[in-house]
């Protein structure tokens, strides 16, 4: 186990990263992939891709410490049981959960469209959470992982920096989790909600937690690194 110093706002943090876990929320296809759900509803998907190297870097990073590395999916299940309708019955008929899509029924765990981008996709012994809301602590077993593991800090990416991120940050945020979001590897359909979203984490001396880069979290992580491969 290492420590090390990342430098982030609204100051630097110390961590170990046999304690820190990366969750990567949400990077799903329908989400991010031309011709996807995300993009037949009006969106750029290009603001999201953006999020996508950055989240590789910060990947390989943690890979190659030995860090935990935890994988996020919305979706529900095919009969819609876990599916409020509160949630199920807005937009317009054609664009709701379990309706058909582009890549399979939306947001309907096991289709096409619901899994993971190929560039940032799990390998073996990466935990990955299906969940039915829009933060990864609601109705899963993400707290009892983290728990089991003695996970005291996450660091968090993905997509959208104003929704499921930041809902998840504010969820470890109330479980006594230090939070440290990790800007460039986030994003949104809405770059002014991106840019607040992340100001709301690092307000007020940090009330929801910090916010850095994946170019500072993986300089910070080279030592971790270079001990590992000795």
């Amino acid at each position: 186990m290492t420590t090390i110093v990342i430098e982030a706002e609204p100051q630097p943090i110390g961590l170990e990263t046999g304690r820190t876990a990366l969750v990567i929320i949400d990077m799903q296809r329908d989400f991010l992939e031309p011709g996807g759900f995300g993009e037949t509803l009006g969106n750029d998907v290009s603001l999201l891709a953006k999020a996508v190297p950055p989240a590789k870097v910060l990947l390989a990073a943690a890979r190659a410490a030995g860090m935990l590395v935890i994988h996020t999916r919305e979706g529900h299940r095919p009969d819609l049981s876990d599916a409020p309708p509160a949630k199920v019955n807005r937009g317009s008929p054609s664009h709701r959960i379990g309706a058909p899509g582009p890549m399979g029924r939306i947001l309907i765990r096991g289709e096409p469209g619901q899994d993971i981008i190929p560039e940032l996709y799990p390998i073996a012994g990466e935990v990955v959470i299906d969940k039915p809301g829009k933060g990864a602590f609601f109705a899963t077993d993400l707290g009892l992982v983290l728990a089991n593991r003695g996970i005291d800090t996450l660091l968090v990416c993905g997509v959208t920096t104003e929704v499921c991120v930041h809902t998840t940050i504010r969820e470890g945020n109330d479980r006594g989790y230090r939070c440290i979001a990790v800007g460039d590897a986030c994003g949104s359909y809405f770059p002014e909600f991106h840019e607040v979203a992340l100001r709301m984490v690092k307000a007020q001396g940090g009330i929801f937690g910090w916010v850095t880069d994946s170019a500072k979290v993986a300089a910070a992580l080279e030592p971790s690194v270079a001990s590992a491969a000795e």
